[in-house]
């Protein structure tokens, strides 16, 4: 069991990379000399990979119980290998930019289905392998997730310098197909596979708090994650210091999840997911009013907001593991949908709204409440005596 774990857990490193490829050529995609999106186009770009991940997310379930978590798992393995492939290909047809957005949206479309199918089973994988320690193993899991979405924009900024920044596809898709290769010779095998073969359960009413939350938070990641490039430009930031605003973000999204995994015995888990919201708060207040002429002050915030951010989302995924334990197999999915609805919020709905006039610091002010309300829901999810 020990090579399956390590297995999965570099599976959420892998994931991390692919799932943020998008996100980090946001500087690329909307260059009018590569393939020149508008704010709208660019927003668009995430929603088929809104509507394939909730999709698979939720449907993740019924397919592990007839076919096996394992076979699901590594389904979501080859549409991240095609997601790959397609980004790769669509750098090559800029010159058609028509064509290259077709498949763009192909590939985002493909990589929602492999983040739907892929990152529900690798923490259930984790969370049964390490029966004794899910909280912990859950924050490490989807700290090396982290640390992959963390590598993505320096991937970008190292091949953009070097004239080809379709390396970080062509890196993604190499090891998304070396990590398929090894783990389709392991067994994967957990009791969840059996279990899920059961005659369907009837949605607790408690999923219901899981799910409103996963959104708000989906909501404050993606307004970090997709546009924090694109506000750092409107801020007269170079390219390089973009992405190292996106780096700092993700970067500390990582550094977080490895740290609450290293002190839950001292501070409770529950703690952290109580302060973690209101930290956001003041990570979106400083974005909304930095100036013009200190970009570093931006890579702070951004940062700042990146450690509000970490904890959240895997700790959800734990606590509702533990406490639905009538759909433990179903809860890290519908967590994961109901994530990824959310993201497909603040993905695609800045965009037009951006491009209505508004101003990236106004919406980055409304995030800040969106984290309030977060922060305030927060006791509802965990605020039991037992999480």
């Amino acid at each position: 069991m020990r090579a399956e774990a390590r297995v999965v857990y570099l599976a959420g490193l892998v994931q991390g990379i692919a799932l943020v490829a998008f996100p980090a050529a946001s500087t690329v995609f909307t260059d009018p000399s590569e393939y020149d999106l508008s704010s709208t186009q660019y927003g668009a770009l995430f929603l088929p990979q809104v509507v394939t991940a909730i999709a698979a997310s939720l449907l993740g379930a019924g397919l592990a119980g007839r076919f096996g978590l394992k076979r699901v798992y590594l389904a979501g393995l080859i549409a991240n290998l095609a997601s790959m492939s397609l980004l790769l290909a669509s750098a090559f047809l800029t010159s058609n930019r028509s064509l290259a957005y077709a498949l763009l949206l192909l590939a985002t479309a493909s990589l929602g289905v492999g983040f739907g199918l892929t990152v529900p089973s690798i923490n259930t994988f984790t969370a049964a392998f390490h029966a004794g320690a899910i909280d912990r193993s859950v924050l490490v899991l989807n700290a090396l997730l982290g640390l992959g979405t963390v590598l993505a924009p320096v991937f970008v900024a190292v091949f953009v310098g070097l004239g080809f920044w379709w390396g970080l596809p062509l890196v993604a898709a190499i090891l998304v197909a070396l990590l398929f290769l090894v783990s389709v010779r392991l067994p994967l095998r957990i009791e969840t596979d059996q279990a899920a073969t059961r005659p369907k359960l009837t949605i607790p009413a408690r999923f219901w708090v899981y799910a409103c939350f996963a959104v708000l938070y989906g909501i404050c990641e993606t307004i970090n994650g997709n546009w924090s490039q694109v506000d750092m430009k409107d801020l007269g930031a170079s390219t390089t210091e973009a992405s190292l605003a996106l780096t700092a973000f993700w970067g500390m999204v990582t550094v977080g999840r490895v740290l609450f995994a290293a002190i839950q015995r001292r501070v409770p888990p529950r703690l952290t997911y109580h302060v973690l919201p209101f930290v956001l708060v003041g990570a979106f207040a400083a974005i909304a009013h930095l100036p013009h002429d200190k970009p570093w002050l931006g890579v702070l915030a951004f940062g700042l907001a990146g450690l509000g951010c970490s904890a959240l989302l895997p700790l959800t995924i734990s606590f509702g593991q533990e406490e639905l334990t009538a759909m433990s197999a179903a809860a890290a999915g519908g967590v994961i949908a109901f994530y990824q609805l959310g993201y497909g919020i603040a993905a695609f709905g800045v965009g037009p709204v951006l491009d209505s006039g508004v101003e990236l610091s106004t919406l980055y002010g409304v995030a800040a409440i969106v984290a309030v309300v977060m922060g305030l829901w927060s006791f509802v999810v965990a605020g039991r005596s037992a999480a």
